[in-house]
C-alpha cells in the first residue's frame, strides 16, 4: 500500500515537473531539487548529486535519465517506469498538440512574447541549478581544479571559435575522477599492508 502511494504521489510530481519545465533537462534539475530534496525529503543532497551526474553521465537526455534514477531510488523498477512516464507526457501531448498548427501558431504576437519570457526563465533556471549543485560540492583541491580547468576551456573554446563538445568535458572530467579514486584505493591497500 506505502510503495503505491510512493509511486502514484512520483507520478503526479513528475506530470508536474514535465509539464512546468522549459528549456530542457538541465532547466529541470532545480525543481527536482526543490521537490525530492527540499520539500518531500525523499533525497539527500549528496544522494541527488550522484543522481544527477550518474544521469548526465549515461547516454540519453538528463531529463528522462534523472527520473528514471529517483522514480528507481524511490519505488524500484515499477517507480522508474512510472516516473520516466510521466516526465514524458506532457512534452509529447504539447509538441503533438503544436504541431497540428505550427505555422499558424508561431505567427502569433502573444506566443513570441511567451519564448521570449521562457528563454529568460530557462537562463535562470539552469544557472540556479548550477549554483546549487555547486555549493553541494566537496570543496577539495581536485574538485576546484576540475571544475576551473572545465570553466577556462569552455570559455577559451567559446572565444576561440574551437568545436568542443560538452560530452567530452563530462568523459574528461569522469575520468579523471574514476583515476583518482582508483589511486586512492590503490595507496590505501598499500598502506594497510
Amino acid at each position: 500500500m506505502k510503495k503505491t502511494k510512493i509511486i502514484l504521489d512520483l507520478f503526479l510530481t513528475m506530470l508536474k515537473i514535465g509539464l512546468f519545465t522549459f528549456g530542457g533537462g538541465y532547466a529541470m534539475i532545480a525543481l527536482l531539487e526543490n521537490e525530492f530534496v527540499s520539500k518531500k525529503k525523499w533525497l539527500e543532497k549528496e544522494e541527488f548529486l550522484d543522481i544527477i551526474a550518474i544521469a548526465e553521465s549515461t547516454p540519453g537526455p538528463i531529463a528522462i535519465n534523472s527520473s528514471t534514477y529517483i522514480g528507481y531510488k524511490l519505488a524500484g523498477v515499477l517507480g522508474s517506469a512510472f516516473a520516466t512516464v510521466a516526465v514524458c507526457i506532457p512534452s509529447f501531448v504539447i509538441i503533438y498538440t503544436i504541431s497540428l498548427f505550427f505555422d499558424k501558431f508561431l505567427t502569433l504576437t502573444y506566443v513570441e512574447y511567451a519564448f521570449r519570457g521562457i528563454q529568460a526563465c530557462v537562463v535562470y533556471l539552469i544557472i540556479s541549478a548550477g549554483i546549487k549543485m555547486g555549493k553541494g560540492l566537496k570543496k577539495n583541491a581536485f574538485n576546484i581544479i576540475v571544475f576551473s580547468a572545465t570553466i577556462v576551456c569552455m570559455l577559451l573554446f567559446s572565444i576561440f571559435a574551437v568545436k568542443f563538445s560538452a560530452v567530452f568535458y563530462i568523459l574528461i572530467s569522469g575520468t579523471l575522477g574514476l583515476l583518482v579514486y582508483l589511486i586512492g584505493k590503490l595507496t590505501k591497500k598499500e598502506e594497510t599492508k
